[in-house]
């Protein structure tokens, strides 16, 4: 018999999720350390964890804190989180079959780890939907709080070849390593990680934006060009 823990907790989404998270633990690493470094007193900087739970804009707010006017922080934030839309956009389908309180709820935990491996499922019924996109969701907002706090605790041992310009294209290039599975969702996210890597000296944190317009072209091309076609792998038949 299920006990209420497994009717509840999609453990299949979990384990998806671990893998796509272990790229985003320098990245939280870092922010943590710039919540001691910043302006804000250290629990109102953590606090930008659960409130936000977003980790690029949450950077930009935590380091333009106390040095820029209230509207810079929050446009920087708003700017960052564009790519937010064109998830929204590519989940709304599934989402609208979904009970009102999902749709509400749901969207809190829209990160693009979460995009990356529930829009892969989105064709599933309603209900398995929700509980898996609620499992990797929830999962991933738990895991981000522990690890910005711990990176409040040993941030400054951080090496410096994970600061703030180059976390963000590390997390997105390690989610083309381990879980993007179609050509389209592939070239998406390896343009838009290279391309955030590359564009990481643009001020207000705009390469990651750049990339994310980037990775949609590229993406939206391959799409064209090659539909659903999935990615080869060693050993793996396609």
């Amino acid at each position: 018999m299920s006990s209420p823990w497994t009717r509840l907790v999609d453990r299949r989404g979990v384990a998806d999720a671990i893998p796509l998270f272990i790229p985003a633990i320098p990245f939280g690493f870092v922010v943590g350390l710039a919540v001691t470094e910043g302006e804000m007193p250290m629990f109102i900087g953590w606090l930008t964890s659960p409130i936000i739970f977003a980790g690029a804009a949450q950077l930009a707010v935590v380091t333009l804190a106390g040095t820029a006017s209230l509207w810079s922080v929050i446009v920087a934030g708003v700017v960052i989180n564009t790519r937010h839309v064109m998830y929204s956009a590519a989940l709304a389908p599934s989402f609208r079959h979904q009970p009102r309180w999902m749709r509400w709820v749901g969207p809190y935990v829209l990160i693009d780890q979460t995009f990356a491996l529930t829009f892969l499922r989105a064709d599933r019924p309603p209900s398995e939907f929700r509980r898996y996109y609620l499992s990797v969701g929830f999962f991933l907002w738990f895991c981000w709080q522990i690890t910005v706090a711990l990176g409040m605790l040993v941030g400054p041992i951080v090496p410096d070849s994970w600061r703030l310009a180059f976390a963000p294209a590390v997390m997105f290039l390690g989610m083309v390593l381990i879980a993007i599975e179609k050509v389209p969702q592939t070239t998406a996210a390896f343009v838009g990680g290279s391309v955030s890597l590359a564009a990481a000296g643009l001020p207000d944190r705009l390469g990651i934006l750049v990339g994310a317009v980037a990775g949609v072209a590229a993406g939206t091309l391959a799409d064209y060009r090659f539909g659903d076609r999935p990615v080869r792998r060693v050993g793996v038949a396609a």
